[in-house]
């Protein structure tokens, strides 16, 4: 006699779902990213979903700058801008300020899949750096010394050995007058002669005007050629002699003289690119493409 089967399903089937959504799935061999459930059913702003999931899907090197993504969504800048930022303070985007051939100060940007992933990589430094200033494409570059004798030039001055307030009133230069950007050659050349003047009790904020004051509309030669007419010829104040009827007092110490003040780093909305302002918005070239628009529109 045949023992006694079954036929009843080990399992109840549950059947098709009275509510919510039901998924259709195709698997999928190509063109295809992986997102997180973490990131994808994070709470908040769908933009700030949707730009991760954009920015997740790009190939590296894609430019995924404000502008750049204003001109894939329909969203303007304030929502962009407002979606980077959660993305930033989640920890799955990180905006990096990198110095870069020349001191041109450039932003990378660095997505993670999952926030406190692997630490991004550095990048390498290129072999041959570039001019850092379009000035410096009118001056000769200096031929490789071949002779090593006596009569070979001796090397110029070194930026580790400029004194750090000259170096900071230098550099500060580009903040009163754009047009005064300096090398870090220019900058050791001209350090030792701001030194001087700091010496001879002239203080940052007087050396900046008497750099920056009076200058011609257009510069017909280097900013650097004109600073360093500027030291050698501007006279230095000189203490008047005491009188001979009044006793010399004994003098306060004098307060040392502060840095000049310095701008902090903002990103530029439109560009991306890290620039010094007191408020923040777009960069000059961004303002200047702009009003180029806005010339050629009215026109």
């Amino acid at each position: 006699m045949a023992e006694p089967q079954s036929n009843a399903p080990t399992r109840a089937d549950a059947g098709v779902p009275t509510s919510g959504v039901i998924h259709v799935r195709t698997r999928l061999t190509a063109d295809f990213t992986v997102i997180a459930n973490a990131l994808a059913q994070r709470r908040g702003s769908a933009v700030t979903i949707g730009v991760a999931a954009y920015i997740s899907s790009l190939p590296d090197g894609t430019p995924v700058s404000i502008a750049a993504l204003c001109e894939h969504f329909t969203e303007g800048e304030i929502l962009i801008s407002r979606a980077l930022r959660e993305l930033e303070a989640a920890g799955y985007l990180e905006r990096r300020r990198v110095r870069g051939p020349g001191g041109v100060i450039r932003t990378r940007t660095y997505f993670y899949d999952v926030p406190g992933g692997p630490p991004a990589p550095t990048p390498p430094r290129p072999r041959r750096p570039r001019p850092d200033l379009a000035q410096e494409a009118d001056a000769p570059e200096p031929e490789a010394a071949a002779d090593t004798g006596p009569t070979a030039s001796p090397p110029g001055p070194s930026l580790a050995d400029a004194d750090e307030r000259a170096v900071a009133i230098l550099a500060s230069l580009r903040i009163a007058d754009p047009r005064l950007i300096l090398s870090r050659r220019d900058v050791a050349a001209l350090a030792p002669a701001v030194t001087e003047w700091l010496a001879a009790g002239v203080g940052p904020a007087q050396i900046t005007r008497a750099l920056t004051t009076g200058l011609p509309d257009r510069l017909l030669t280097r900013p650097a050629r004109i600073l360093a007419f500027r030291l050698g010829e501007a006279p230095l104040p000189v203490a008047a002699p005491p009188g001979p009827a009044a006793p010399a007092a004994p003098a306060a110490p004098a307060a040392p003289p502060g840095p000049p003040p310095v701008l902090p780093w903002r990103t530029c909305h439109g560009c991306d690119r890290a620039f010094r302002s007191a408020t923040g918005g777009r960069c000059r070239d961004c303002r200047a493409a702009a009003s180029g628009e806005a010339l050629r529109a009215a026109c």
